[in-house]
């Protein structure tokens, strides 16, 4: 066995960044001019003040006072944003403040050690793979309970695929279990969980992240399991058929008693699907957070926001910008609001449901794409506000990263001569409605998505190309659709985004055969293997050239038709200090940094 101690902390580029967890977009549309921060090339990323430069961060000591009102697209729904039908972006805003993670990841994409509540994190062997994570001593949630290896290890069962019903189903429903299913999870102690892999698994880094470790003592108090660490694939069903019941379920909505908070700040209070209020945590053993108080205020409409926050009734927002708001952000800056914005990591994409039996015929998901003009939609919907604005070519690599390749530019856009041809071909006929017909079932598609104006004139420009193409598009906007139904494959086309981190084995999740949120059941065998290596290989070109292999594969089934990068944009007042956006987490990422002047 070769023994070694690795740094406890990875410094990354933004070229390791890759997507994880569905969210309504990542921050918005922005112009290439932003007033008081620069154009969308022009980063203001900081990588936090927290960052000691070292490979770790603490919380670092801020001016106390004030309190801040952030806006963000959809409320909050749950508390266990590691459930499938919790995990989503608006639930990270308001955990970021409160889950501690081991890691902290940077808007400059930086993983850094989290120093406030770890002493170390590293590999202690190779050969088996060995991980240890190690515990700061004094560490508690809110309610006074240990932060201890305990939380660690649900985190890890809860994710590991052992517990099943009796027949072999699934028991708990994690939106990932990446890394977690190759890994055996112990306690040496109280303040130390050592994981050792079946095989190697590059990006160990990122697990117990996404506000993956919830409190243990809570699901003992609530299921009546004497003791987490004693559930195993052998122990009684009842408890774990009872631990996975309340692990799915029982952390939703709001309750600060089964809620407490291992961060800066907790729950104070919340209005349900209007906003959720956080305030300091006593029990933190970091520097206190700057401000008194953090609500975070559901207000979906663009405009709206840019209207609360040039009336002074919230302080910070990331809208998802069209030109028109972008203008108005600019124009806001002349009153102290800082507007900025740099190019980000979420992608919008089109997923194609293929639990719909149609959509089983590759000639119709080829016409389909034929028809998508993605061309017409960047020239539409992003050009007056970015310029540079381009089709994304790619469902694995953004155009900054090596290994990006455009694999979509020949399979989308091609016109409603070339899509009937694809149609007629593959033996579909033009009904006398001028929709295409074959074996009884007509040419129409759904296509699901949130109440973004993006999306809804997205589809719109969709329905226009593909019906000239005799391809039906049927528009259904549903606010609650990444609350649950795009969880469940409740769509025949799913359009929504990707928000990205710096984990390449994560992309398992979404791609490979059976992965935790491949909510459309895809089934591409060569893909799911290339991604054993992108799992494995402690090798980066090794890595990338798999990726690209799975790229290649998906794209010649067309699965998923990707349509653009959206930028990040975010504007704030200016009694509140330099705001930044990380890709994954949002604005919210280092909200415990931040100071409010009066």
């Amino acid at each position: 066995m070769r023994r070694t101690r690795s740094v406890a902390a990875v410094a990354v580029t933004m070229s390791a960044a890759l997507v994880l967890s569905a969210c309504g977009g990542g921050g918005g549309d922005s112009d290439n001019n932003g007033g008081g921060g620069g154009g969308l090339n022009d980063s203001s990323a900081t990588g936090g003040k927290g960052n000691n430069g070292d490979g770790t961060y603490n919380v670092p000591e801020v001016e106390q006072g004030g309190d801040v009102t952030v806006t963000h697209d959809a409320a909050y729904t749950a508390y266990n944003n590691g459930a499938r039908s919790a995990n989503n972006f608006n639930n990270t805003l308001v955990l970021n403040t409160m889950i501690s993670e081991p890691f902290v990841v940077t808007d400059t994409m930086e993983i850094l050690l989290n120093a406030d509540v770890m002493e170390s994190a590293e590999v202690t062997s190779e050969d088996p793979q060995v991980v240890e994570w190690k515990i700061r001593e004094g560490v508690t949630w809110s309610d006074g309970e240990p932060w201890d290896c305990s939380d660690f290890y649900l985190s890890w069962f809860s994710k590991s695929r052992l517990a099943t019903t009796e027949d072999g189903g699934e028991l708990f429903a994690p939106a990932s279990t990446t890394g977690y299913d190759i890994m055996t999870g112990s306690c040496e102690d109280d303040r130390t969980f050592v994981g050792e892999f079946s095989e190697t698994y590059a990006d160990w880094t990122g697990l117990f992240g996404s506000k993956a470790i919830l409190p243990s003592h809570i699901l003992e108090q609530e299921t009546g399991i004497e003791d987490v660490l004693e559930l195993s694939a052998d122990s009684p069903q009842e408890e774990l058929d009872a631990a996975a019941e309340f692990w799915n379920e029982g952390w939703n909505g709001f309750n600060p008693d089964l809620m407490p908070s291992s961060g800066p700040y907790m729950f104070d209070s919340w209005q349900q699907g209007t906003s959720v209020t956080v305030v300091r945590n006593p029990e933190w053993i970091g520097n206190p957070g700057g401000p008194d108080s953090i609500t975070l205020q559901n207000i979906a409409d663009a405009n709206a926001q840019v209207t609360a926050l040039q009336d002074q009734q919230v302080h910070v927002i990331a809208p998802q910008a069209n030109s028109e708001t972008a203008e108005q952000l600019q124009a806001l800056t002349s009153q102290g609001v800082t507007y900025e914005a740099k190019a980000g990591l979420t992608f919008e994409h089109l997923d194609i449901n293929l639990a719909r039996e149609k959509f089983q015929d590759l000639a119709l998901r080829q016409a389909f794409a034929a028809c998508v003009d993605r061309e017409e939609l960047v020239d539409k919907l992003l050009k007056s506000v970015d310029p540079e604005a381009a089709p994304l070519g790619s469902l694995l690599f953004l155009p900054e990263e090596p290994g990006y390749e455009d694999l979509y530019s020949d399979i989308t856009g091609q016109g409603a001569d070339a899509a009937k041809e694809i149609l007629e071909e593959g033996g579909w006929t033009q009904g006398s409605d001028g929709v295409y017909e074959k074996d009884g079932e007509r040419a129409s598609l759904t296509i699901s998505h949130t109440a973004l104006d993006r999306r809804t004139d997205s589809v719109a420009l969709i329905q226009g190309t593909c019906a000239e193409a005799g391809i039906e598009v049927i528009n259904d906007t549903d606010d609650n659709f990444l609350d649950t139904r795009v969880s469940e494959g409740d769509y025949d086309v799913a359009l929504f985004a990707w928000v990205g981190t710096p984990y390449k084995a994560s992309k398992a999740s979404l791609y490979s055969i059976g992965g935790g949120q491949n909510w459309s059941g895809w089934e591409n065998q060569e893909a799911t293997d290339q991604f054993e290596t992108v799992k494995n290989s402690l090798d980066e070109d090794e890595r990338n050239a798999a990726l690209s292999a799975a790229d290649k594969a998906y794209a010649e089934d067309v699965l998923s038709i990707p349509l653009f990068q959206v930028p990040d944009a975010w504007a704030y007042a200016e009694n509140v200090d330099h705001v930044t956006y990380q890709g994954s987490d949002g604005v919210t990422w280092n909200a415990a940094e931040w100071e409010v002047t009066s």
